[in-house]
């Protein structure tokens, strides 16, 4: 899923003056309404593990991949690029 946070975004002001940088949360957002397109409402989740190596900027495009994993307990890992360039990853569980 590709997604692009504009530049006029209620959550830019102030994160930062000056040099606005999409908040992680934003991206996480994107990242739970990625993998609820693909298997529906999922209620409460937890996120056990989540790394933010770039910051991206509003106005960029940003591709969302989510892999399912298996096991007893729904679970997906998902991977946030900007063209070749990581901009975050970690994983998605139903709590």
């Amino acid at each position: 899923m590709e997604f692009v946070v504009p530049q006029d975004h209620p959550a830019l002001p102030g994160h930062f003056p000056g040099r606005p940088v999409v908040p992680g949360v934003v991206v996480l957002e994107r990242v739970m309404e990625a993998i609820e397109a693909a298997h529906g409402p999922l209620g409460a989740l937890r996120l056990p593990q989540v790394k933010f190596v770039q910051p991206l900027l509003p106005g960029e495009r940003a591709d969302i991949a989510i892999e399912a994993v298996a096991g007893d307990t729904p679970r997906w890992k998902f991977r946030v690029v900007r063209g070749d360039t990581a901009i975050a990853s970690g994983e998605v569980v139903v709590a």
